[in-house]
């Protein structure tokens, strides 16, 4: 996880942009990071590109924010 980015979220991953892994990845993360099924995250646009949109079910937008950022600035405290 990298961070807020205008009003996106970036995030990088290592897994290669071939056959769905990179794409998988994404979701990996992200529902490990949320702590979400992964079978509730879907990308529904980007598929193919490095911007991706992604809809996750079961949990509202305040709350990935929330979660996004305690995630990120846990991170960034770990580095420290």
């Amino acid at each position: 996880m990298v961070g807020k980015h205008g009003t996106a979220w970036k995030i990088r991953v290592a897994a290669p942009p071939e056959g769905g892994k990179a794409n998988d990845a994404v979701l990996r993360l992200l529902a490990d990071t949320l702590q979400v099924p992964r079978r509730d995250g879907e990308i529904v646009a980007g598929h193919g590109a490095r911007e991706k949109i992604v809809a996750l079910a079961g949990i509202d937008r305040e709350e990935i924010e929330r979660r996004l950022a305690s995630a990120t600035s846990s991170a960034g405290k770990e580095r420290e």
